[in-house]
C-alpha cells in the first residue's frame, strides 16, 4: 500500500467520527424558577407579564441557567433529573427522560463549592 492510499484510508475511518458533532455531556437539573420574559398586549392598553421557566443545569463545576426558547415548551422538567446535553454557542440541547429540548443559555457560573465539615479543634 502506498502512502497516499494509506492516508485516504485513515481519513475515511476518522471522518465519520468527527461528523457526529460535539459529544454529549452528562449534567443534572438542580433547580427551576419562574422568571419574567416579557409582556403581551391584551387589547386596550392592558398588558400581561409573560412568565418562563428558568432551569439551572449543573455540568461538573459549572451551573448553566437556561430558559425556554419558544412559548410552546410549557411542561415542567423534573428536578435532580440526569440530562445528556450538547452546547452550541448560546443554545443547549438536552434530553430528559428520553424527550429532547432546546433552550437558550442566559448565564453561567461556577458551581458553589461543597461545604466541608469543620476541622476538629486542636487539643
Amino acid at each position: 500500500m502506498n502512502k497516499m492510499s494509506l492516508m485516504v484510508a485513515v481519513l475515511a475511518l476518522t471522518l465519520p467520527a468527527s461528523a457526529k458533532g460535539k459529544p454529549e455531556v452528562q449534567g443534572t437539573i438542580i433547580s427551576e424558577n419562574s422568571v419574567s420574559c416579557g409582556t403581551q398586549a391584551n387589547g386596550k392598553k392592558k398588558t400581561a407579564e409573560l412568565m418562563c421557566q428558568e432551569y439551572v443545569i449543573r455540568v461538573g463545576a459549572t451551573d448553566y441557567h437556561v430558559r425556554q426558547e419558544k412559548e410552546a415548551h410549557k411542561e415542567l422538567l423534573p428536578i435532580n433529573a440526569p440530562v445528556e446535553l450538547t452546547i452550541s454557542k448560546d443554545k443547549m440541547k438536552f434530553k430528559v427522560n428520553g424527550k429532547s429540548y432546546e433552550m437558550l443559555i442566559v448565564s453561567e457560573a461556577a458551581a458553589p463549592a461543597e461545604k466541608q465539615a469543620p476541622a476538629a479543634a486542636p487539643k
